[in-house]
């Protein structure tokens, strides 16, 4: 396998131009406040107005500018990613320039040399001083390099749709997990695309089960007593749908949470019954289309909002809660991490967010666009909770983009009227609001202050 690179990441959409990555890259590197030597430039779009662009070198896994160098004072560093410039053998013939299509190695005329990123050892000092998050220190190649080789503990073929975010989700989990794990998947998505199997075969590598819809909290809770028992430390896994989770199944969960019985449950949240003809469930959104709330004359889509099962879940005052998206996917191994080690003392519980392109009509390319944009929005919020630290955001809510963003890549949400996404633009104000307060009630006091 080969080694995957960390990266600066550049969002567009947020950059407002104020060019303070600029004047930290100089200081940094000069000493000065000159952005004359700054070795990232943000500079106007010529596509579009109002609007920014980055010059700034990638790292280039096949560096143009180390093959035009015929001094060698440009290479490339397979460990760390990056290509790093040697000024005593360089003899400023400024070919690299030339080989450079992203303007990431440029001439600087007051020292007398080329100039470019190094990436500040791994800590980039112009993502540290953007106001608006339009740069990003992308550590997702951490995930590729640690967990990489590890076995798949799933199949090839599974039998899931094209784009499938559930497939995705369950690889990397259970990748991570390891195979010291029981996992129950009820009637779902999950279970309908082969993990359980049929005819004998099956299509994981680790002891898998298929309980009723009603009862996968349950089933994990006696299983994981009588491992205890034995002597045994084994972790217990759901990965269970929306319907199994916040409908049909969460009289057993919400008992499972009571008791705190010691088991990690991933929720993994395509708001409906997809797997059996994308019906409407207690989590889909106000608005959405499916097949029970169709769109019409007298109806238009959903009728009630979601209901909020991470929050409930939390009011359980479980060991562990928090809130995922695999646009994420350095956040989701972080609590991964935090609800494995919660799930050695009782319940931690993991409401990931995964789009459908079935059920949602999207194009099976764009699941995590979709995945990313919720976020992005305030739709979907990402945060953990414990009972002694209390709730956190992982990912900020400040400045979000306009909700519509995430609405108009969804087929589901074709129709809505101004009525409903006025509706809907409130209802992510007041959850965030919500949030908000929690969080401030539960910063000092922990439990104490939830218990009150």
């Amino acid at each position: 396998m080969g080694h995957s690179h960390n990266t600066i990441a550049f969002h567009q959409d947020k950059c407002d131009g104020c060019g303070e990555c600029m004047t930290v890259c100089a200081g940094a590197k000069s000493g000065t406040a000159d952005t004359l030597h700054s070795r990232l430039k943000i500079v106007p779009s010529i596509a579009a107005n109002d609007s920014f662009e980055l010059a700034l070198c990638r790292q280039c896994g096949d560096p143009k500018c180390v093959l035009n160098c015929p001094s060698g004072s440009l290479t490339k560093n397979h460990k760390t990613g990056v290509v790093p410039w040697d000024a005593e053998k360089c003899v400023d013939c400024l070919l690299c320039t030339v080989g450079c299509a992203y303007g990431g190695i440029t001439y600087n005329a007051a020292a007398g040399h080329v100039m470019k990123c190094d990436m500040c050892d791994g800590d980039p000092a112009c993502v540290k001083s953007c106001p608006t998050g339009a740069l990003e220190y992308n550590r997702s190649a951490e995930i590729y390099n640690n967990y990489g080789e590890l076995e798949d503990l799933f199949v090839p073929g599974l039998a899931a749709c094209q784009g499938c975010n559930s497939e995705l989700l369950i690889r990397h989990t259970m990748r991570k997990i390891g195979s010291n794990a029981v996992v129950a998947t009820p009637p779902g998505c999950i279970a309908g695309m082969g993990t359980v199997g049929f005819n004998g075969k099956t299509g994981s590598k680790i002891p898998v089960f298929h309980p009723l819809l009603t009862n996968t909290a349950s089933m994990l809770a006696g299983a994981k007593r009588y491992y205890n028992r034995i002597g045994r430390d084994v972790t217990m896994v759901a990965l269970a749908g929306d319907g199994g989770t916040v409908d049909a199944g969460f009289q057993s969960l919400s008992g499972a949470a009571e008791r705190g019985e010691q088991m990690l449950y991933i929720c993994v949240d395509n708001e409906g019954y997809m797997n059996t003809g994308m019906q409407r469930s207690g989590s889909t959104s106000f608005g959405s289309w499916t097949s029970t709330t169709p769109v019409g004359e007298t109806l238009h889509g959903k009728t009630q909002d979601a209901k909020n099962m991470p929050v409930i879940m939390m009011m359980h005052n479980c060991e562990y809660v928090a809130t995922a998206s695999l646009a994420f996917m350095d956040d989701y191994y972080e609590k991964l991490d935090k609800a494995l080690a919660a799930a050695k003392r009782g319940m931690a519980y993991l409401h990931v967010y995964s789009p459908c392109p079935t059920g949602w009509r999207i194009p099976s390319e764009s699941t995590n666009e979709v995945c990313r944009k919720a976020v992005e929005t305030n739709f979907v919020t990402l945060w953990e909770f414990a009972p002694d630290e209390g709730l956190r955001f992982t990912h900020s809510t400040d400045d979000p983009l306009p909700v519509e963003e995430y609405l108009n890549l969804s087929g589901k949400y074709r129709h809505l009227d101004d009525a409903q996404l006025t509706h809907i633009e409130n209802s992510v104000e007041r959850k965030v609001a919500f949030l908000n307060g929690f969080m401030l009630a539960t910063s000092d006091d922990g439990a104490e202050s939830l218990a009150q």
